[in-house]
């Protein structure tokens, strides 16, 4: 007699888009994140990575304008938290586990402490383009660098397929690639678009959000990931 599998699979098939549909509210909150980074912090991504690279790589030779120490600063903060976060998870169970659950509060519970804090310091923290940033503002940059760098680790743990809530240029390298122009079957298309459509608008509601102060992206940003986090350990408990 075969053995009857513990998980069937229109609960497994549930369990993924329920996944994706959090993971794609974590890169609506990424793209905030990053607009106030970019808009806020003197042109430094705390998500995006590949643009931190970029705009380092343009210092560098000399151009002009352009921030070194900040992208410098992120890249630091946010290997530092995917190198933790990828410890803690190593022997955890795959799927949404109590250590997911961990991990994507505490970048909730950040980015929230990092809006009170910006917002207590007032203008110590914001950066004029080309000025030497503040030393607030470098701690902002390198604490919102290592939350964002758990949050990539922990959604790589769960394996969302072409959404890593912090970058989306393989889901856009897949969209295109896989697509019925390409030759393609244009599978997972919904996915693809919906993370870059999410990541645009999450981007524009922080760059207006600014107009309010640099910790309202922040705790708007905060107040979405514990949400997330909220619906996810709530699902894994009646999962489980």
């Amino acid at each position: 007699m075969s053995a009857v599998p513990t998980t069937s699979a229109p609960a497994t098939r549930r369990a993924t888009q329920w996944h994706l549909a959090l993971m794609l509210v974590l890169t609506f909150a990424t793209g905030i994140v990053d607009a106030v980074g970019y808009l806020g912090l003197d042109r430094v991504f705390t998500a995006n990575m590949t643009g931190n690279v970029v705009i380092l790589g343009m210092a560098l030779t000399g151009a002009e304008d352009l921030p070194i120490v900040g992208p410098v600063v992120a890249l630091a903060g946010f290997l530092l938290g995917a190198a933790l976060t990828g410890r803690a998870l190593r022997r955890a169970a795959t799927g949404w586990t109590t250590a997911s659950t961990l991990v994507f509060a505490g970048v909730g519970v950040g980015q929230l402490v990092l809006a009170g804090v910006v917002t207590t310091l007032g203008d110590a923290v914001p950066v004029e383009p080309g000025t030497t940033p503040p030393a607030a503002a470098l701690v902002v940059t390198g604490v919102l660098g290592v939350v964002m760098g758990a949050q990539g680790a922990a959604a790589r743990r769960l394996a969302v397929k072409d959404v890593t809530t912090v970058v989306v240029t393989s889901t856009l390298t897949g969209l295109a690639a896989d697509s019925r122009l390409a030759g393609g079957t244009g599978e997972g298309w919904r996915r693809r678009v919906g993370a870059v459509l999410l990541i645009l608008a999450g981007a524009a509601a922080g760059a207006a959000l600014l107009r309010v102060g640099l910790g309202a992206g922040l705790a708007v940003a905060g107040g979405i990931t514990l949400l997330a986090v909220l619906l996810g350990h709530l699902r894994a408990r009646v999962r489980a």
